[in-house]
């Protein structure tokens, strides 16, 4: 019998401000996946519209009850579920809850640990217990801002700090603060993305970003990606509109890459992660290596960090996603 080939859905979309990054990633991703092996589709989820991408331009509505659709007549279901969403509900377990409940294998991390590293203090406090370097931060709720006064966050974080979206993705309502007159607009523009916002300790040094995923048979962290830019932090141009310089490997000493790729295995391991992640860090000039955030559905476009990463570890990218598609079968 001939072998039958698995039925892939890059999932993407959503509902947050980034739905159009997601989009770009799920074509990178289409653009990566073995055609040999697979029969790769696109599915696009925003609200209650969830429709799969056919040949010919046309789109089939996805049956929610069990994730299926019908093409040429014939219904159709997937064997494996790749979710490259950028915020709700594909990054902060919601969709992974939807997945557990019809027994379909994803490519992310479970619900809790997808919760969890979706909301930054929630991760940070979790992370700080076993030792890991996280900036000091301070949480406000929307409702509830009189509790923390621009005097507290003065003394405790200090200026220059960071405000920004508490539980949503890294690229929209993030601001550097540098004096307690920003801090009330700065609250207000995170605030339109989430209902909870952090108030952040700035960290000076060098920023770099790497990659990790783990199978049965190998673990692998990629090489680091280190990113410069002009910008006042690394926004929403300097990721998507190219005002940065990206550098990868990254410039840093046989030691410290030694310690970063361990941190990052450790990051992994405590979380019990699955797929592929990404983590953020700063590196002070004295060596000390402090997270930042660890996103569990990184960006997939062609000139994206994980892709990058692959490319100088050596690796196809073709090869990593059958290794993580493979490793839940």
């Amino acid at each position: 019998m001939k072998h039958l080939k698995r039925n892939i859905a890059i999932v993407c979309g959503g509902d947050s401000s980034e739905h159009d990054v997601s989009l770009r990633s799920a074509q990178g991703l289409y653009s990566f996946f073995d055609k040999e092996r697979y029969n790769v589709y696109i599915v696009d989820i925003k609200g209650q519209d969830w429709h799969v991408e056919l040949p010919g331009g046309i789109t089939a509505r996805i049956d929610r009850n069990d994730f299926s659709f019908v093409e040429d007549g014939k219904a159709k279901l997937f064997d494996y579920a790749y979710i490259t969403i950028h915020g709700t509900p594909g990054e902060n377990g919601i969709l992974q809850g939807y997945f557990d409940l019809i027994d379909l294998p994803y490519s992310t991390s479970g619900v809790l640990v997808e919760a969890m590293t979706f909301d930054k203090f929630v991760l940070n406090q979790y992370l700080r217990g076993y030792g890991v370097s996280v900036a000091d931060s301070l949480l406000i709720r929307q409702g509830y801002e009189q509790l923390v006064s621009d005097d507290e966050i003065e003394q405790r974080i200090g200026m220059p700090c960071f405000v920004k979206p508490a539980a949503d993705g890294s690229s929209f309502g993030v601001s550097k603060v540098k004096n307690k007159d920003q801090l009330a607009p700065a609250i207000r523009k995170a605030m339109l993305e989430s209902s909870e916002i952090m108030v952040e300790q700035y960290l000076e040094g060098t920023e770099i970003s790497i990659g990790c995923y783990k199978t049965r048979e190998k673990s692998v962290v990629l090489p680091a990606t280190e990113v410069v830019t002009n910008n006042e932090f690394f926004d929403y141009d300097a990721k998507y509109n190219g005002q940065v310089q990206e550098i990868t490997p990254a410039r840093l000493s046989e030691e410290v890459t030694r310690r970063v790729r361990e941190i990052t295995s450790h990051i992994y391991d405590i979380l019990h992660c699955n797929g592929i992640i990404r983590i953020d860090y700063i590196i002070s000039k004295e060596g000390k290596i402090s997270m930042l955030e660890v996103n569990t559905t990184p960006g997939m476009t062609p000139t994206s960090f994980i892709p990058q990463q692959v490319r100088a570890a050596g690796l196809e990218m073709k090869d990593v996603l059958t290794d993580i598609v493979e490793n839940q079968f």
